[in-house]
């Protein structure tokens, strides 16, 4: 048996009360981040909206729409100091089982097509290309292409 403790992380809703510390983590890991409007649209819409804490901080959230038997990722993310440690596949995770509760047949999302690392883990999970959205994205300079993903679940 190891003597070093192993992180504790935990997942619940997310609620009015995280968008402070939403607003500090979105800006430092996107471009063209959500504005604390678009959280709280999509909070007041019940939307399924979870964050992912580790001890009493959170440290990423995603958001999904369901609409009817379809789940529609609108937004996955964790914070740029716990990324690359598999954390956001354990959230995505959690979001698909979510969505398998709430009897969808299929999950969507959009992914930069920039964002290769993202594809990556789409793609590992089970996800695959569906079609390109051109200019779907801003960017710097005009606008970014996304990929649309869907999982069969």
């Amino acid at each position: 048996m190891s003597a070093v403790p192993k992180p504790q992380y935990q997942f619940r809703p997310m609620t009015a009360a995280d968008l402070d510390a939403i607003m500090e983590i979105e800006p430092h890991i996107y471009s063209h981040p959500w504005t604390r409007g678009n959280f709280a649209d999509s909070l007041k819409s019940a939307h399924n909206a979870w964050v992912l804490m580790h001890n009493e901080e959170i440290i990423g959230y995603a958001l999904m729409m369901m609409v009817l038997d379809e789940a529609h990722l609108l937004n996955l993310s964790i914070s740029k100091a716990y990324q690359k440690q598999g954390l956001g596949r354990l959230l995505l995770e959690h979001m698909i089982s979510i969505a398998q509760t709430l009897n969808a047949a299929n999950m969507f999302l959009e992914v930069r097509a920039s964002n290769i690392s993202a594809i990556a883990l789409y793609e590992n999970i089970g996800f695959n290309e569906m079609a390109v959205r051109r200019g779907y994205y801003p960017a710097h300079h005009g606008r970014e292409d996304a990929i649309l993903m869907g999982l069969a679940i």
